[in-house]
């Protein structure tokens, strides 16, 4: 499987790309398509019916620093608090409570924690991982994530058998798929052609 990735600057540039592979005879369900607008995405779903693409989820990852995170801010919230019933003398009998407030507070800190760090892959995904593991290069998967970032629409065309590549590469080209320099600064291709193995 080898994939082609560009990026466009308008929903429409992507949407007539998107249906120009379909004349052609790319299979829809090896088309794909990314962008920050929910509004404009629906549009092209609705116009081209590709499905856009979902991210790679957060992982392990994000959970394990959102666990802790959240128990370090368990920590800074019910420490003080604790320190203060040991240093005045009529609280003291209240420190024991304390304690066990901040053991509480690093739990429930961390539970929370992993919650929203797994919820942050959850929404959009990872679209960094789900690039990389279609064989684009590190930097480069990068640099596509930042165009989304900026506004930018991402498209895909997978070609099962890696016969078809150029051809979507050119059809991508002649509607207006920019260069990275032109959506994000700095670089030099226009889309990036890689198959799954990354070479």
């Amino acid at each position: 499987m080898e994939s082609v990735v560009a990026l466009f600057r308008e929903p429409q540039q992507a949407q007539s790309a998107l249906r120009a592979l379909q004349e052609r005879g790319f299979d829809r369900d090896h088309l794909g398509f990314a962008l920050a607008d929910v509004v404009a995405e629906d549009d092209i779903a609705q116009a081209t019916g590709v499905s856009p693409e979902a991210g790679a989820p957060g992982g392990s990852s994000s959970v394990i620093r959102g666990v802790l995170l959240g128990a370090l801010a368990g920590l800074a919230l019910t420490v003080p608090i604790w320190i203060l019933l040991l240093i005045i003398p009529d609280t003291r009998i209240y420190a024991e409570g304390g304690f066990l407030t901040v053991i509480y507070g690093i739990i429930g800190g961390a539970g929370l924690g992993g919650l929203f760090g797994a919820l942050t892959g959850g929404d959009h995904g990872d679209y960094v991982k789900l690039l990389r593991r279609m064989g684009v290069p590190p930097a480069q998967a990068e640099r596509f994530y930042n165009g989304i970032k900026a506004g930018n629409v991402l498209v895909i065309a997978r070609d099962p058998d890696g016969a078809r590549t150029d051809e979507a590469l050119g059809l991508m080209r002649r509607y207006g798929a920019l260069r990275l320099d032109d959506a994000v600064g700095g670089g030099r291709l226009q889309s990036e052609r890689a198959g799954q193995d990354g070479h």
